[in-house]
């Protein structure tokens, strides 16, 4: 067998197979499915400083080759998920990362503070594409200075591995990228979902309750792929790639293209088992062609 572990920063994955934030609830939910310590990690679903109800449904439309959802952060706040959900998830034998969203730098920053005192949780995943309260609803990921701001804040109060979820909806990920590494990130992961809508010609109306929603599923992967590689090439930091994988042969594209490790999102609602079918065909790919180590083939393009 190849090597699959992999570094990010001085997070430590037994392989690079890890589950991207909203797809894979707080991993209970997938345990009879999946044995969750063969996972390189398991990043929960959003978590911010206070309860937030979501959005209202429909939240959730299909649509070719993906998915689009709304559903608004919904969950029951940090403080709940440390004293509800951490005691039952400590002890699974992979890394447990909580995805941190916020609605201003302090409530990042809080919530970050509040998760760093969980000793078996390593690392966080910042999601900057909330949005940014103190300029009017526009997304934190969306300018340099919005996510540095968000990055800045977490950093003084937490000292483990932060990732930051960058955003797609924007004219250059690669300076937002650069921006967030110069404020302490230790990894980026991209990305998150493109903006979409979905319409009922029949009833005259949108599909989702607020219109607009995020795409994901493999119709997003080119565009993914292309950011991987751009943000790859431009930062010094690991690069975590998502976007569309559904199966080894599109995890080994990213890892060509420049990420250390990948995600799988949407391909989890359709076989909950995906995650250690994909590590189990990167190990396949990489014997059948001469490779010691995943690491050999990040970044070869």
């Amino acid at each position: 067998m190849a090597n699959l572990n992999v570094n990010i920063n001085e997070l430590k994955l037994k392989n690079p197979v890890m589950t991207a934030s909203g797809t894979f609830g707080y991993g209970l939910e997938f345990a009879d499915f999946v044995p969750l310590d063969q996972i390189g990690g398991i990043i929960v679903k959003g978590t911010t400083l206070n309860p937030r109800e979501g959005n209202d449904y429909p939240r959730m439309a299909e649509t070719a080759q993906g998915m689009l959802n709304c559903v608004g952060l919904q969950n029951k706040g940090v403080d709940y998920f440390a004293e509800k959900i951490y005691p039952q998830i400590k002890d699974i034998d992979t890394n447990m990362i909580v995805n941190v969203s916020g609605s201003s730098p302090e409530d990042y920053a809080e919530c970050a503070a509040r998760v760093n005192a969980l000793e078996k949780i390593p690392a966080i995943e910042l999601n900057i594409s909330c949005p940014n309260v103190h300029d009017g609803g526009m997304a934190f990921g969306v300018t340099c200075e919005g996510a540095a701001s968000v990055v800045k804040a977490v950093r003084a109060r937490y000292d483990k591995t932060l990732i930051v979820k960058l955003s797609p909806n924007v004219t250059n990920i690669v300076d937002i990228a650069k921006a967030v590494e110069a404020e302490g990130a230790d990894s980026v992961s991209l990305i998150n979902t493109l903006m979409g809508t979905s319409i009922d010609i029949e009833r005259r109306r949108f599909n989702l309750s607020i219109g607009t929603g995020g795409l994901s599923g493999p119709c997003v992967k080119p565009v993914a792929l292309r950011m991987v590689y751009q943000v790859a090439k431009g930062v010094n930091i690991p690069v975590i790639g998502l976007g569309g994988i559904c199966n080894a042969h599109d995890a080994i594209e990213f890892f060509m293209a420049g990420a250390t490790a990948i995600e799988i999102g949407t391909a989890n609602f359709l076989d909950p088992a995906v995650t250690v079918k994909v590590r189990d065909g990167i190990n396949e790919w990489l014997d059948n062609h001469g490779c010691k180590s995943v690491t050999e083939i990040v970044g070869c393009l």
